[in-house]
Parts: C-alpha cells; structure tokens; sequence
C-alpha cells in the first residue's frame, strides 16, 4: 500500500499540536493575543467549526494515522515482534523526556502540569509507568504522554485480538468502540465524581479516534464488508457524542466528532497525494522527528517565551521558542530515538536468530545421522 502523504499528514499533525499549546497558554493563562491566534480563529473555527484553540485535532490526526498504519502491523507481525518494535521506538525517547522533565521540576524551572509545586522520589518513579495520571491528586511532570496510554492500550488490544483481526477484522474495531462506550457509561453513571481519576475517561473517549483509523484502513484495503464497516464507524460516533457531551475531554468545548470527521476526511484525501508539497524537505524532517517534537515542545515553550518575550516581543519569542524546540527534537531524535530503536530491535533479531538456529541443530544433527547409517549400509 503506497501512502505517500503520510508525512504530510504527519507533519500537520505535529504543527497543530504545537499551535495548540501555544494558544492555550497565550489565550488561557496569561490572557493575551497573538495575530496567528486571530487568523485561525477566523479561518478554522468560525469558517470551518473548529475547536477553540485547535483543541484535540492534532490528537485526532496521531491517533487516526497509528489505527491506519499499525493494524496491518499487527496482523503481519508476530505478536513479540510487533511489541518490541514499538517500545523500541516509544520507551528510551519518553524515559529521556521524563527525567530531564523531574529535573526541570526539581530545580524549580518548570512546573507540574497537575498544578502541584513539586514531585516526590515515588511519584517521579512512577512517571515512568504513566503512574501519575492515577493517583488521587496526579503528579504529571510531562502532560502530553497521556496519548500514549491510548496507542498502549491500543497495541495489546490488537495482539490480544489478533486471531479475530486476522479472521473477521471489523470485529476489532466494532467491540473496541462498545466497550470505550462502555467505559464512558460506567464513569458517568456509577463513579461519583469521574474528574477525579479522568484519565480513563478521557483515555476512553479518545480511543475512537484510533479505532476510526483502523476502519479506515479495512475499508481501503477492501477486507470489510461495507455494512460492516458503516456500523463500526456509527459506534466510534456514538462514543465520541457520549464523550463530548459528558466532557470527557476536559477542554469545554463541543466540536470533537466534526473534528473527527475533518480529520478522516483529511487523511483519506492526502494519504496517496506525493506531490511536491508532500515530498518537501521540512515536511519529511516535521514528520520523521514530530514523536521528539511532540514529548519536547511543552518543556521549552513556556520558559523560553516568558524569558524571551519582553526582548523580541510575541512573536520573536514564538521564534525562539520554536528553534530551541526544534534542536532539542532534533537531538533526541538522531542521538536517542534511532539509534536506541536500531539496537533493541538488533539485538531481538539476535535473539530470536540465535533461538531459531538452537531449535534447527537437533534436527540436521539427525539428519546427518540417518545419512551416515545409510552410507554404512
């Protein structure tokens, strides 16, 4: 399957999850303005519908390419391979993250993003099992991985189903969307107050963004029947109403299955589109670092714009901020993300190459064997 624009889309995805902060922390906390903020405003939510703030698009454009690029993974891949491939590229980048995000708690640069002052040992510990998000009072020093609790769940639920992905696969997709629905019903209904654990709420109503592109990817590759994948599709919707309605988002605003919609059909028109844009080289470097860009970016932007703002003003310090976000990436990515991904993927291949040669010897040691009684004979 050729898919050309992914990169492109990629690339979008990561523009608009850095817009996104940045017009949260300009409009929300220190309650100002910024002319891009004002052009956006104008174009993608009065024109288009958007969400104030752009809020959850470039989620929803992430969590739609991992459902569309991964499930065809996931049932090619022997179940191991397919893990070890995705902590490979995913875990020593985060676990980089987090420590310099302790640090830059601990000396009193950067805050919480739960709004506490400071961490403990045991809760800095347990940020790096996504631990925080589940404590009574969250201890979160890097607010972004809540997404990767998603793509986890999402991961074991396919190897967890691979014999039904590769047998009747829209049956993925379908259960996986009634049982988010059934998540958001059980916190509504029977968990008093859901905001005080909400990332498993918000986990629940985010997981349709994935599923929606999973059946994207069935649909395209012509593997489920078209009814079928009309009803999967009506559940993610469903739950994304259910969703949006009981806040489970979090952000206060309304448009998140229009969002959805935006950004299927988003993706459906530019995945095969290889044209020039497409094949840009900022794209192709947005797109190859936006995992880098995406742990990075909020542990630079508010600091380097309050330290920088009152010399090159809002937008000299978005600059700044951008540049210092950039190299930052760019360092993760070509001094952590591939080379720790080439090597533990390396030494799995070792591994299981060693064990596939240990399991053959026995038998061509038979082999030989019969060979020799025969020759004697």
């Amino acid at each position: 399957m050729q898919l050309p624009g992914i990169d492109l889309i990629r690339a979008i995805a990561v523009l608009t999850v850095i817009y996104s902060h940045i017009s949260y922390y300009l409009i929300d906390d220190l309650h100002t303005g910024w002319w891009l903020i004002d052009w956006v405003y104008a174009v993608f939510v009065n024109a288009i519908g958007l969400n104030q703030h752009l809020s959850f698009l470039g989620v929803a454009f992430f969590m739609v390419v991992t459902g569309f690029l991964l499930t065809g993974s996931a049932t090619r891949q022997k179940p191991m391979q397919f893990m070890v491939n995705r902590i490979a590229r995913l875990v020593p980048s985060l676990w980089l993250t987090l420590v310099v995000a302790i640090v830059l708690v601990r000396l009193g640069i950067n805050s919480l993003f739960s709004g506490q002052p400071t961490i403990t040992n045991g809760q800095a510990l347990l940020s790096f099992v996504f631990g925080g998000f589940f404590l009574d009072h969250q201890a979160v020093v890097l607010g972004v991985t809540w997404t990767l609790l998603v793509q986890i769940f999402f991961y074991v639920y396919c190897i967890s189903a691979r014999r039904v992905l590769q047998t009747k696969p829209i049956l993925v997709p379908l259960a996986g969307g009634l049982f988010s629905g059934a998540v958001l019903i059980a916190y509504h209904f029977l968990v008093h107050n859901p905001a005080e654990v909400p990332i498993l709420f918000k986990v629940a109503g985010t997981l349709p963004a994935i599923f929606v592109g999973q059946i994207i990817y069935l649909a395209w590759t012509g593997i489920a029947d078209w009814r079928w994948v009309v009803a999967a599709t009506l559940v993610q919707v469903e739950v994304v109403r259910l969703a949006s309605g009981w806040d489970a988002y979090g952000a206060g605003v309304e448009h998140y299955l229009w969002t959805m919609a935006v950004v299927s059909a988003v993706v459906l028109l530019l995945a095969t589109h290889g044209g020039p844009l497409a094949q840009a080289r900022v794209v192709k470097w947005l797109a190859t670092r936006s995992y880098a860009i995406y742990l990075v970016h909020t542990l630079v932007l508010y600091r380097a714009y309050d330290m920088t703002v009152g010399f090159f003003g809002k937008t000299g310090a978005i600059v700044v901020f951008l540049v210092i976000a950039g190299l930052c990436s760019e360092a993760l990515y070509r001094w952590v993300e591939v080379p720790c991904a080439k090597w533990i993927t390396g030494r799995y291949r070792a591994r299981t190459e060693r064990i596939a040669a240990r399991s053959i010897e026995p038998c061509l040691g038979t082999t030989n064997s019969s060979e020799k009684l025969a020759q004697s004979r």
